[in-house]
């Protein structure tokens, strides 16, 4: 698949060095962690909910947990991770963050699970070779300043066989490109989103690589949170506000949800999705 190019223009300048891209973006998260409650995680939300159709696809492909190992990279608050857990998986929680590691294991408690911590840039994951069943990466690779340094680290962590589930913002929306241009304040200036060349480079490490796109239509919730909610893009992280949604009250949105299923398949249509889903398997030999 050919290269696109990005409508997204850099917010900031880049920080000079990889180390200090990680060191902010440490930071960033510490912070993130230590300001948010337990009780306001959305553990079961975040998988469960209408609002979580990538989750809910990657669950269904990736089939019982019970009795796998997980890694789940750049776990950020820890809802991946608990709830992976409470379906029965051995959970290994890694982020850059120490105070996003801290939260989730905390969070892992609270719901009576308990989960191996790393803090660790996706780069740098270290563990053993060949341990892990199933490696989770949700959010994370376009904070990643050398994507292949850190696929070759979850192939190595893979067993033969084992499969990587990820999935990321997209670069090519011109309305999320206007939302991440105002909610500066909540976002970090080192991200860049997806294009499709990433399915073309994840490709390169992993068999049978395959990618699925969504919210196009549905992304009209993050207008009603704008133009009637009245909701300020740095006032609330909107990828975050969506788990607090009434399925009750979401009757005028599930449409635009079903109409995503085909609109996701769909060439050219999809590039205007949010977000994107890739897979793929580690060679068995």
């Amino acid at each position: 698949m050919s290269e696109q190019q990005t409508l997204e223009k850099p917010i900031f300048e880049k920080h000079e060095s990889t180390e200090s891209i990680h060191e902010h973006e440490a930071a960033f998260h510490d912070e993130w962690a230590q300001s948010t409650p337990i009780e306001e995680i959305n553990v079961y939300e975040a998988f469960e909910s209408p609002t979580a159709p990538e989750n809910q696809f990657i669950l269904k492909m990736m089939g019982d947990l019970k009795g796998k190992k997980l890694l789940d990279v750049g776990a950020g608050l820890g809802e991946s991770s608990v709830y992976f857990a409470l379906k029965g998986a051995q959970v290994t929680t890694s982020d850059i963050s120490q105070g996003m590691v801290d939260k989730a294991i905390e969070l892992g408690k609270h719901h009576g699970v308990e989960l191996d911590g790393l803090v660790a840039a996706g780069e740098t994951i270290d563990v053993p070779e060949g341990t892990f069943d199933l490696v989770y990466i949700a959010n994370t690779i376009h904070h990643v300043t050398d994507k292949r340094a850190m696929y070759e680290q979850v192939l190595r962590a893979l067993k033969p066989g084992g499969r990587v589930f990820t999935w990321d913002p997209l670069a090519y929306n011109p309305v999320i490109n206007v939302y991440r241009n105002m909610a500066t304040d909540v976002r970090t200036p080192d991200e860049e989103p997806l294009t499709f060349k990433d399915v073309d480079l994840l490709g390169e490490y992993f068999e049978d690589v395959q990618h699925r796109e969504f919210w196009i239509a549905s992304l009209v919730l993050f207008l009603k949170y704008y133009l009637i909610d009245s909701v300020k893009p740095n006032d609330d992280r909107y990828w975050k506000r969506i788990f607090k949604e009434d399925p009750k009250k979401l009757w005028w949105w599930k449409p635009l949800a079903a109409m995503d299923n085909v609109l996701g398949r769909t060439p050219l249509v999809r590039r205007m999705a949010w977000n994107m889903v890739m897979f793929g398997t580690k060679h068995k030999n």
